[in-house]
This record gives structure tokens, C-alpha cells and sequence, in this order.
């Protein structure tokens, strides 16, 4: 039964990495044509009541008491607070770039948890964050030679602290089902967007462009509802710092839908750098650690 349930989280983790992997590529194409926090007001307001629609076919109950205000605070952070910051980033940023420093995350979500109590330091999980991120950087490397604001520097930062500590705050939580988790989490994080939205003096239309509806539409369905509903799945049966390494499979489908669809520079560092990333995920994140016997010496 664990060896079935691990091959099913390990499924969920591919399915989320390759989905979000077009994530930063919408959001470029949305923020082209969409004042950017109005548009992932309208991302993750469209998101919320598609999952608060499952919710009600499927009779699921919502979360109570502490789980719900758990499952606010969860959205508040990683659909309000952080989506705010990577959507002000990828104005002036590639895609390519901010998935480099976002493959930070594994790193930092390792860190929060081990200080808030949640796991040991894993050599190896550091080790494995390391490996990959140099290999994210090594296929960016185009991209990294231009000027980068600081403020977008600053904001992608405050992202990767944002999806960590909403990681491990997921970790901290009651137990609740991926669907109603995010259906409440997605609500409060688009309250929060809408919020600022009009705090900014965001105009809000519809898009005009044909181009911004579908990368919406992708938004929405595959890089909101799908993906976050996987991605919890994988958090909820692994450790935060684990599932966490999402954030450096990523970048590989990210770049290469930024090259074919964005005119991002593509070099033949992708050949270099994604075995990079693929030791580093194996070593931080799949790698089996040996089981002690029980007659073992510590």
C-alpha cells in the first residue's frame, strides 16, 4: 500500500511539474495586455469558483474551525501574497529567469521547515537544490545576461519565501481534501488580489486579444485548478521540502514554451543543465534513504 501511494504521489508530482511549467509563460502573455494583479484576480477568482462548482457536484463538505481558517490563510499566502509578487516580477523578467531564482524554493522550504520544527536538515535535499538550481541558471544563462530591476529581483525573492512558508504551513494544518483546500484557498487568495487590484487602480477588462484568453484559459483550468489540486496531493503524503522540488522541474518545460512561444533565447545549455536538474531532484527529493535494521548501531 505505501509503495502503491508513494508511485501515486510521485505520479501527481510529474503530472504538476509539467503543467505549471507554462505558468510563467501565461502569466507573461496576460500581463502583456492585463494590469497585472487585476489579471491574477481573474485567474484565481475564475479558478475558485470552478473548484467551488466541483465542490458543490461532488456534495464534498468544506473545511471548519481551524482547518477552514487554516485553508484561508494558506490562500492568502500562496495565491494572494505571492502571486502578487511573481506577477509584478514577470513584467520585466523572462520566464526562463524567474523559474531560475523560483527553483530557489526547495532550498528555502527545507529551511523554514527544519526552523519551525517540521523536519531534520537533509544534507542531501541542500545538496540536491544546489545541483539543480545551477542547472536552471545554466539553461537561463541568456537570459541572465540583461539589466534585471531590482524591484522584480526583490519581488521573485519574496515569491520563493511565499510558496515555501505556504508549503510548510499546509504541513502544520488539519488534513483536507486537495479540491475544498483549494476552493477556499483560491477564494481568499483573489479576495486579497482583487483587493489590491483596486488599491493600484488597476483597470478591470477583459481581455481584447485572442492570445490573452487562451493563456487565461490555461491559467485557470491546468496552472490553477489542476496543477495546486495535484500539487497538494504530493504535499500532503510527502515532506514539504520534498514536494517542493516541483519548483526545479519547472523550469525545463517553462524555457522551452518560452522559446517556442515568448522568442526567449534557446541554447544547447538545456542539453547541459537538465541533467543537472534531474540529479539534483533524485538526490533531494527521489532518492530512497536506506531504512535502518533494527539491529543497527546509530
Amino acid at each position: 500500500m505505501e509503495r502503491t501511494e508513494d508511485r501515486q504521489a510521485l505520479a501527481a508530482f510529474a503530472a504538476a511539474s509539467l503543467l505549471a511549467g507554462g505558468n510563467a509563460v501565461g502569466v507573461r502573455f496576460s500581463n502583456r495586455e492585463l494590469e497585472p494583479l487585476w489579471g491574477a484576480a481573474l485567474r484565481f477568482g475564475a479558478a475558485s469558483l470552478l473548484l467551488l462548482a466541483v465542490t458543490g457536484l461532488r456534495r464534498m463538505p468544506l473545511p471548519r474551525g481551524r482547518a477552514l481558517a487554516g485553508a484561508a490563510l494558506f490562500g492568502v499566502l500562496n495565491f494572494g501574497v505571492t502571486s502578487a509578487l511573481a506577477y509584478y516580477a514577470f513584467v520585466h523578467l523572462h520566464a526562463g529567469l524567474g523559474q531560475t531564482i523560483l527553483a530557489l524554493t526547495p532550498l528555502a522550504t527545507l529551511l523554514l521547515a527544519v526552523a519551525q520544527g517540521l523536519e531534520r536538515f537533509r544534507p542531501a535535499a541542500a545538496v540536491g537544490t544546489v545541483l539543480a538550481a545551477g542547472g536552471v541558471a545554466l539553461i537561463s544563462r541568456t537570459p541572465l545576461t540583461g539589466d534585471v530591476p531590482v524591484l522584480s529581483f526583490l519581488a521573485i525573492l519574496g515569491a520563493v519565501l511565499g510558496f515555501a512558508q505556504a508549503t510548510v504551513l499546509v504541513r502544520r494544518l488539519p488534513d483536507v481534501h486537495p479540491v475544498t483546500m483549494n476552493a477556499v484557498g483560491m477564494t481568499a487568495g483573489a479576495v486579497v488580489l482583487l483587493a489590491g487590484s483596486a488599491v493600484a487602480g488597476d483597470t478591470w477588462r477583459l481581455p481584447d486579444r485572442p492570445a490573452t484568453w487562451w493563456a487565461l484559459a490555461y491559467l485557470v483550468v491546468a496552472g490553477s485548478v489542476v496543477t495546486f489540486v495535484l500539487y497538494l496531493f504530493v504535499v500532503h503524503r510527502w515532506n514539504a521540502s520534498r514536494a517542493a522540488y516541483v519548483f526545479v522541474v519547472i523550469p525545463v518545460v517553462t524555457i522551452v514554451l518560452s522559446a517556442w512561444l515568448d522568442d526567449e533565447p534557446l541554447t544547447a545549455s538545456l542539453l547541459l543543465g537538465t541533467p543537472l536538474i534531474l540529479a539534483g531532484v533524485y538526490v533531494g527529493a527521489l532518492r530512497r534513504r536506506p531504512r535502518r535494521h533494527p539491529t543497527d548501531t546509530a
